[in-house]
């Protein structure tokens, strides 16, 4: 093995980024909550049919769960920049070609 892995995919950045689409998430739900009614023969359909509930909370769960997808995906910089080390080292010639030449 050339490059065992030494350390977990997450850096403290994705985990920031993670936690931010979690609360994203909450406040959608808690936005969700609601528009019930105390006494069961009272229909109260404004409260329950609102705009909140109805557009506005699904958007910031879809947009948390978008976070979330985004904070697993991203990769580190410092390992971006390895990579790219690498795929150039792997373009070059090596000495030994460019020596039998």
């Amino acid at each position: 093995m050339k490059n065992p892995i030494k350390h977990f995919g997450f850096q403290p950045e994705n985990y920031k980024i993670l936690f931010i689409g979690l609360a994203i998430n909450v406040v959608g739900f808690l936005l969700m909550i609601g528009g019930g009614s105390d006494d069961p023969n009272k229909f109260d359909g404004e409260a329950l049919f609102s705009t909140v509930r109805i557009t506005i909370a699904p958007i910031l769960i879809l947009a948390g769960y978008g976070v979330i997808l985004f904070s697993i995906m991203k990769k580190p910089k410092h390992q971006e920049s390895q990579e790219k080390d690498l795929i150039q080292k792997e373009k070059e010639p090596s000495s030994a070609v460019k020596q039998k030449k």
